[in-house]
């Protein structure tokens, strides 16, 4: 049977350091300023021979309950319930502070199992710290250093006292077999072009969605209002979201992993390390999902980010769509919707037809089409089109729309066919690649969009020209 541990500690004592050295990747954010994490991480984790889930959560403070640092402290008493162990973290080389001894009597009250673990034991006069520790009623120190990797041994054998061997070794989990299908590249080569049989969409498939948007535009509570629980930290403030942050859901049967990111402003406004480490953690998470929905602020939609990072996951080749968020905050819904449609159709060409749904995050308005559009896309994500219907369509396309002659010789368009889906991908074989102009390529994406019902996603086509076989012949001398 597996269990869960959970990092607890006051801010900046390491707390993400040692979830990263368990999980064994660089999840969550790490830097010097204090605070930096503020939701609830929960991942597989290894340490030797023991495999657990751990919960990495917001250094503990004592504030208001409506402030955000009180917000943060409920998150992290919602995850000492959740842990069947506790990793009490306190600096060795900082020594005991006040936080420490009010944060460990509230440990000590949950009643789960603790270990008290020293961190930063490598640096010079730790001892002391690690002395002091033992005021803390919670038992021998732990002294490591979750950066260096130093200690491990001894929080392995701390384990299995605190917990038994029989729970800690009772059932064996394949950890190290749901981390590796987390890592599943997205793609995928079509193995058999000619094949005239299509296989049906898997409605059953796990599916990967990030959600994405500028800051304050409610990505956080959309997330909650799906999953019907407050899991992420909401409020307010913009830019309470750093980690990416995924969270487990099952939708009609179907396993979803959601994506909740950071808010990406523009660049030239990002200046803070901190915010650039947040940014580009949510731009990983958005590279290795399958559809990201971009919320809009419905109030201000269409600002200039909007629509760079549509453009950016366009280019990445994943499955957009959008989310007019505060719906509920709109006067003249009819009007305002129509505006919204005409500016989607005016301002995003290269995705002609993205599903566009207007919801509510704070009432849960909308929330089933939403979901219902993301299949949709997804559906047309993954479609294909044998490489038969594809020539038919274009003999009619090169009947009623051939290309240009370009210096004088005219370009000839010979076949087509599809090689990879995911975003759908084709190849057309042409005499001079080089020489055909853009403008006709797009005419051939936005045909075959129309012809094979492919609305809101990337497709992808290239131009290749068969090999000559007499190329390297010389001519025969008369």
């Amino acid at each position: 049977m597996s269990f869960k541990v959970a990092i607890i500690g006051r801010p900046n004592v390491g707390k993400s350091t040692l979830f990263n050295r368990l999980a064994g990747r660089k999840l969550a954010l790490v830097d010097d300023t204090p605070g930096v994490t503020r939701d609830r991480r929960v991942h597989p984790a290894k340490l030797y021979d023991i495999f657990f889930d751990v919960i990495d959560t917001a250094g503990f403070e004592d504030a208001p309950a409506g402030s955000l640092p009180g917000r943060m402290r409920l998150q992290t008493e919602i995850a000492i319930e959740e842990a069947d162990l506790i990793f009490f973290l306190m600096d060795a080389k900082a020594g005991l502070m006040p936080d420490d001894r009010t944060f460990a009597e509230v440990v000590r009250r949950s009643g789960k199992p603790v270990v008290l673990v020293a961190n930063k034991a490598e640096a010079r006069g730790a001892q002391g710290g690690m002395l002091e520790a033992w005021e803390l009623g919670l038992g021998e120190p732990v002294p490591v250093s979750a950066e260096h990797g130093q200690g491990m041994p001894d929080l392995r054998d701390a384990v299995i006292e605190a917990l038994g061997e029989k729970r800690v070794f009772g059932e064996e989990d394949d950890a190290d077999e749901e981390i590796a299908a987390s890592e599943v590249l997205i793609g995928e080569d079509i193995a058999d072009p000619d094949a005239e049989e299509i296989p049906a969409y898997d409605e059953a498939k796990p599916l990967r969605i990030a959600v994405v948007g500028r800051p304050n535009a409610g990505k956080s509570t959309l997330i909650n209002a799906l999953i019907g629980e407050e899991r992420l930290l909401t409020g307010p403030e913009a830019g309470i979201t750093r980690d990416s942050i995924s969270v487990d859901w099952d939708w009609r049967g179907r396993r979803i992993k959601l994506f909740d990111t950071a808010g990406m402003r523009r660049k030239a406004k990002v200046q803070e390390k901190l915010e650039k480490l947040s940014v580009a953690d949510g731009l990983r998470a958005m590279r290795f999902a399958e559809v990201v929905v971009i919320v809009f602020d419905a109030t201000i939609p269409f600002e200039k980010q909007d629509l760079q990072i549509v453009d950016l996951i366009v280019r990445e080749g994943r499955a957009p769509v959008i989310a007019f968020n505060k719906w509920d905050l709109i006067d003249h819904p009819q009007e305002v919707l129509a505006d919204l449609r005409e500016k989607t159709a005016r301002l995003l060409p290269q995705v002609r037809g993205i599903q566009a749904v207007t919801v509510s995050a704070e009432t849960g308005r909308g929330l089933d089409k939403l979901m219902d559009a993301i299949v949709r896309t997804h559906r047309v994500w993954n479609s294909r089109v044998s490489t038969g219907k594809l020539n038919r369509w274009l003999e009619g396309i090169l009947a009623h729309h051939p290309p240009p002659a370009v210096a004088g010789r005219r370009l000839k368009i010979k076949y087509v066919t599809q090689a990879k889906t995911r975003p759908p991908g084709f190849v057309v074989s042409c005499s001079r690649p080089d020489a055909m102009p853009q403008s006709y390529v797009r005419y051939l994406v936005n045909s075959l969009r129309d012809a094979f019902d492919m609305p809101g996603v990337p497709i992808r086509m290239a131009l290749r020209t068969s090999d000559n076989p007499f190329a390297g012949r010389a001519k025969k001398k008369s």
